[in-house]
């Protein structure tokens, strides 16, 4: 682990560095021979720049400039403006791209918001990889003979590759930080990406063949609907974040009223969300996972006299399970998905005959407790009597697959603490 944990900051690295090296490179060659079609130029960097004004920030929003993200893609696919052929070469489209970015994000740099590198890294490697798969043959006129439908067709295959790249730009620094499964992270990526990304990449084609036939007038009239698109969006992220929230504070009764540790809910919901990320869980597993975990002692709430500090891993099995049922009845109540009330109720069954999600939810909530109050050393004692426990009790590999998580050190001490 310790060699791992060496090569993280290299790997990380790998990504901003290469978007600096393309980013001087792209840079000092406009620089050495000029900029071409300087209006058209000043016209994508306005709406590159707008977009990173507007742009916002959140766990929920995946693409945080949708507008400046459609915009840099559609200068890279852009082959004429009002049928005057352009010859904007990679080097231009990388420096009119970045330099807009940076111009955008003077507010959030004087608020200490930004930007971001990941984000300025990610722009500038996949502008790159489209205008080089597209501008070196369009210049040399190999899509001459491509009009029409065979034209459209051949942006969205080059947005798709495009989209893809982006995808593994996004998943292999995560991978590296954290030593999830590139797998899974790779596809909850490109499965994130099928709302808000397709919108940009197919604003992007269009914006591209539009302003080939009006002009660049076309360039505000085809950023209403992604506009619209981005609004629309962040109410969805706004309604998603407030649900979470409410369970959050449903989870919180517990506590409040004496039955659970402070910080006890939250600390499993988090250690049982990394845990089921590096056993391949993504999406809406993860989803339900978390808002399981953050539940999962809601049933307590039914008891008389409440369990002494909350630690219902060491009750006898019949008991767990009253009080895992009383808690899915609980959670069934309020509305929340049937499939977390279910991994609820589960969480007392045989592992064997357990959901993955109830599996992982057993395992770290005795971990949490079980280390809670064993002192300095308690974690390494409480995965010990895991690891000794039979397969019936606890799955063994959630157990190794929290064993690796603890390891890396970096939920540690929220999970003990």
């Amino acid at each position: 682990m310790t060699s791992s944990r060496s090569r993280s900051p290299a790997v990380l690295g790998v990504v901003p560095a290469c978007a600096g090296l393309v980013a001087l490179a792209c840079v000092a060659s406009v620089l050495w021979s000029g900029p071409a079609e300087r209006p058209v130029a000043l016209a994508f960097g306005a709406l590159v720049a707008l977009g990173e004004l507007t742009r916002r920030s959140g766990t929920e929003i995946r693409e945080t400039a949708p507008v400046g993200a459609a915009g840099a893609l559609a200068y890279a696919l852009l082959d004429n403006v009002a049928g005057r052929p352009v010859h904007h070469g990679v080097a231009q489209t990388v420096t009119v791209v970045l330099a807009a970015s940076l111009l955008g994000s003077v507010p959030y740099v004087a608020r200490g918001r930004g930007p971001v590198l990941d984000h300025l890294a990610r722009r500038v490697l996949t502008v790159a990889f489209v205008a080089v798969c597209f501008r070196p043959p369009s210049d040399h006129g190999v899509f001459q003979a491509w009009s029409g439908s065979a034209h459209a067709l051949l942006l969205i295959a080059l947005l798709a590759l495009t989209t893809l790249c982006d995808a593994v730009l996004a998943a292999a620094p995560v991978h590296a930080r954290t030593g999830w499964p590139f797998g899974p992270l790779l596809r909850e990526e490109l499965r994130g990406m099928v709302g808000i990304t397709s919108a940009v990449c197919a604003t992007g084609a269009v914006m591209a063949l539009a302003v080939a036939v009006a002009g660049l007038w076309a360039l505000p009239v085809f950023c209403v609907p992604l506009l619209l698109t981005q609004l629309s969006y962040r109410r969805y992220a706004a309604v998603r974040a407030t649900y979470r929230q409410t369970i959050a504070s449903l989870a919180r009764a517990t506590e409040i009223a004496g039955y659970t540790p402070a910080g006890h809910a939250r600390r499993v919901a988090e250690l049982s969300g990394a845990v089921g990320r590096d056993l391949g869980l993504s999406g809406a597993e993860l989803t339900v996972l978390e808002y399981a975990a953050l539940m999962h002692d809601i049933g307590q709430l039914s008891l008389v006299d409440p369990v002494p500090a909350g630690a219902t891993a060491d009750l006898p099995v019949t008991e767990q399970r009253r009080i895992a049922l009383l808690g899915g009845a609980v959670v069934r109540q309020t509305g929340v998905d049937a499939a977390v009330a279910v991994v609820v109720e589960r969480q007392a069954d045989p592992c064997r005959e357990q959901p993955v999600a109830a599996r992982i939810i057993r395992v770290v909530n005795a971990y949490e407790e079980k280390a809670r109050d064993a002192g300095p050393g308690g974690g390494l004692t409480a995965l010990e009597e895991l690891r000794l426990a039979t397969a019936d009790d606890y799955a063994p590999d959630v157990v190794e697959a929290l064993a690796r998580v603890l390891s890396r050190g970096t939920l540690t001490a929220s999970a003990t603490g």
